[in-house]
């Protein structure tokens, strides 16, 4: 059985670490159960790199406590920080080695060696997409490549907890996808997950639960659904139909979930709580006095929660 293995493989409480006179982490704590992902959602200079720099034992914080499958983790903590793989902003790779070779040279650092290193290897090539490329010199790669090997860096020791700072930094879109489409499959492989962006659609995309870090502060936390409801914000509905649009919005607004039903020349728009949960009975309705063609459905983002919360857009 695994260590921790009946409660979260991350929990952090109280984290707080301080630069000379500024706080770049005040008081930061969350959990990590296995199969999830978390997303660190704030601006440059919010403390998502301290905090993620603590957690992995690479920092000593001033205050708090990191336990990775109930084991304590600090800078002299190795039997912890072995289950975790970190991928740090910066590309960690040496550019005169080919990718194998460079996974060859980490997996040693791993105490890993002989018939498994050479397994893993190529299980890591083929995880990143680089099998075909794996003997040429890194420094002959694109940007994008070289970001997915230093991902692939980072899971050579099957971490229960994948850290991973900003990966997408930088990188072109066909890179980025690729690098998006990797981290759903870890969450579904069951690995936990410590994402940290400044981009709002990669944490809708990827992340289970997120917390919004501004200032060193963890302001708040939840699912998308949870951080919406705390500043009220509700879907919109655009129906494009045509017939009866003024019974059809009469009608559709007497449901207790729509909180607002207008008609125009094209259709009827109404704002509605959980739409895509109440979207059947509202098509019954509305059919009953019109012919709807299209359906566009607009559900509150992260952004609007952000902007609440710290009274500032998130590149502000």
């Amino acid at each position: 059985m695994r260590v921790g293995s009946d409660g979260p493989v991350l929990s952090c409480h109280g984290l707080r670490k301080r630069f000379d006179e500024r706080v770049a982490v005040d008081g930061v704590g969350f959990t990590i159960s296995e199969g999830e992902t978390y997303g660190l959602l704030g601006p440059n200079g919010a403390g998502k790199t301290t905090t993620i720099s603590m957690v992995c034992g690479l920092l000593a914080r001033d205050e708090g406590e990191v336990l990775v499958e109930g084991r304590p983790v600090d800078p002299q903590a190795p039997d912890a920080r072995a289950s975790i793989g970190y991928v740090p902003q910066e590309i960690a790779i040496y550019p005169d080695l080919t990718a194998r070779e460079n996974l060859r040279f980490f997996g040693k650092l791993y105490a890993l060696g002989g018939k498994d290193l050479e397994t893993r290897v190529g299980e890591i090539l083929d995880i990143v997409g680089l099998a075909d490329r794996a003997d040429e010199k890194t420094e002959k790669y694109s940007g994008g490549m070289q970001r997915r090997l230093n991902i692939g860096l980072g899971l050579l020791n099957r971490p229960r907890l994948l850290v991973l700072d900003e990966p997408t930094v930088g990188v072109d879109p066909q890179s980025r996808n690729a690098i998006l489409s990797s981290v759903e499959r870890f969450r579904e492989q069951g690995m936990a997950v410590l994402y940290t962006t400044h981009y709002m659609e990669e944490a809708e995309r990827l992340c289970d639960r997120v917390g919004i870090l501004d200032e060193g502060k963890l302001l708040a936390e939840g699912t998308r659904r949870e951080l919406v409801a705390m500043v009220g914000e509700r879907d919109r509905v655009h129906l494009a139909a045509t017939g009866n649009l003024e019974a059809a919005a009469r009608v559709v607004g007497a449901l207790d979930a729509v909180e607002q039903a207008t008609h125009s020349e094209d259709g009827v728009d109404l704002v509605v709580e959980d739409a895509r949960k109440h979207l059947p009975a509202i098509l019954m309705y509305v059919g009953e006095q019109a012919h709807v063609t299209t359906v566009e459905v607009s559900e509150p983002n992260l952004e609007a929660v952000f902007l609440h919360l710290t009274g500032k857009a998130l590149r502000d």
